[in-house]
């Protein structure tokens, strides 16, 4: 995080209010969890202690349902695994730390998600946890003009897919998940701030900083629009996407 004459990205969300639930004297899910949260941004940091004598509810603190959560053990060396509305079954998952082709349906692997988050909690469910470790989960819903979890088809053309957001785009993450594919690809504003927007780093790979030329994202006033038919972006086949805005004026304060 901090080498000599290293260039570096971060993306920060901030939750800002704490919030804990006693599962017991709320009858709000089947684990305490604590964390901090942002109803108005619709993200919620959850910390608890996994149990292997009950499927695992836990409280998120937001005020619906998560859309998107991304649940790592802080005790057990196990993967990232991750929930999005592009999941086939709430018995699915993706695996954000995966850098190989996974087994299942294309980008899916049996998963830990029994039923579907609700507006109060979600269920997570491992053979790989042991119990009485320590989790962590960020959640996140999409929040109208400022946020926006969704998935889009490709059309395998250099005039690519456009994908209503409804905003600006200062980020945007892609995944290809019906198909063989491996890379969670990040382009954002910030380190690429002219358009079209063609520098991509992977959150789940060691690579560096890459520029490719068929590659593009277009971020115009209400969405984003692919600029090339490469695979990871705009094959024929389903992508799976997250979205937070450049200037979220629906939430902006005056000056």
């Amino acid at each position: 995080v901090n080498k000599n004459s290293t260039t570096y990205a971060a993306w920060n969300w901030l939750a800002g209010t704490a919030f804990s639930n006693d599962a017991s004297a709320t009858g709000v899910g089947n684990v305490d969890s604590s964390g901090q949260v942002n109803t108005t941004a619709g993200f919620s940091i959850v910390s608890w202690q996994f149990t292997t004598s009950a499927d695992n509810l836990i409280a998120h603190g937001l005020s619906s349902a998560p859309e998107m959560m991304i649940i790592k053990s802080r005790t057990t060396a196990y993967n990232w695994d991750v929930y999005h509305p592009a999941l086939s079954a709430n018995s699915k998952r993706f695996i954000l730390n995966g850098t190989t082709t996974s087994t299942g349906t294309g980008a899916e692997v049996a998963g830990f998600f029994d039923t579907a988050p609700t507006s109060t909690v979600f269920e997570y469910n491992t053979s790989a946890a042991t119990n009485n470790d320590n989790m962590i989960a960020y959640c996140f819903h999409s929040v109208e003009g400022f946020s926006k979890i969704g998935t889009y088809s490709g059309n395998n053309s250099a005039d690519g897919t456009f994908v209503y957001t409804g905003f600006r785009p200062a980020l945007v993450m892609i995944k290809l998940y019906n198909a063989a594919g491996q890379w969670w690809g990040v382009y954002d504003s910030a380190r690429d701030p002219d358009n079209v927007v063609t520098q991509i780093l992977y959150w789940n790979g060691p690579d560096a900083e890459s520029t490719y030329s068929t590659v593009l994202l277009d971020f115009v006033s209400n969405g984003f629009k692919l600029r090339g038919n490469y695979s990871s972006i705009n094959a024929n086949y389903n992508y799976l996407y997250l979205a937070f805005a450049e200037s979220p004026f629906k939430f902006a304060n005056a000056r």
